[in-house]
């Protein structure tokens, strides 16, 4: 298997979880009530999902990796490109839980900070994940010896194994 394999998995669960944005974005626009417990999972599932864990192994595993490789210009631009993505999705997502919590607190207006940054992670998944799909992971195999993929294969998979007690072992230091 292709180390890419799992994350073009992960791309597809991603890409659903948009569409529910997508969706709750036009209940919003057509006046229904805003539902702030869609906004917490939908916050809960990008920084744990879609963060910390896809583009986590992106970031430790693949980017690093492929640090210690002569890229070509564009894959190295590219890969620098990504890696600010990543930073401006944590940033629009920070945002939604923030302008959640002040609506939630009583603050109306914070609704169409929810609104807009709902709308900025919508964009900007879909847009991300092609350009990691069709014009960076494919590529960058190439870089790799069969040997070195199926390495990397296995540091995705205790990546995935260790982050969930990480997880849980921060939601429990917070309540201390």
């Amino acid at each position: 298997m292709m180390p890419i394999g799992p994350l073009m998995k992960e791309h597809r669960l991603i890409e659903r979880m948009v569409a529910l944005m997508e969706r709750e974005l036009r209940r919003l626009n057509d006046g229904e009530e805003f539902d702030p417990g869609f906004v917490d999972v939908a916050v809960d599932f990008v920084r744990t999902y879609a963060d910390r864990c896809h583009h986590g192994k992106e970031e430790d595993i693949l980017f690093r990796e492929l640090a210690k490789k002569r890229l070509s210009d564009e894959h190295r631009k590219t890969m620098d490109e990504l890696m600010e993505e990543h930073v401006y999705g944590r940033a629009i997502t920070g945002q939604l839980s923030s302008a959640k919590e002040r609506y939630v607190l009583g603050d109306a207006q914070a609704l169409a900070t929810v609104v807009a940054s709902l709308q900025d992670l919508v964009g900007f998944y879909p847009a991300h994940i092609e350009k990691e799909d069709k014009r960076f992971f494919v590529p960058c195999m190439e870089y790799f010896s069969r040997q070195e993929q199926e390495e990397m294969v296995q540091d995705f998979w205790e990546f995935d194994r260790r982050l969930i007690h990480e997880k849980y072992a921060a939601t429990v230091e917070r309540l201390e």
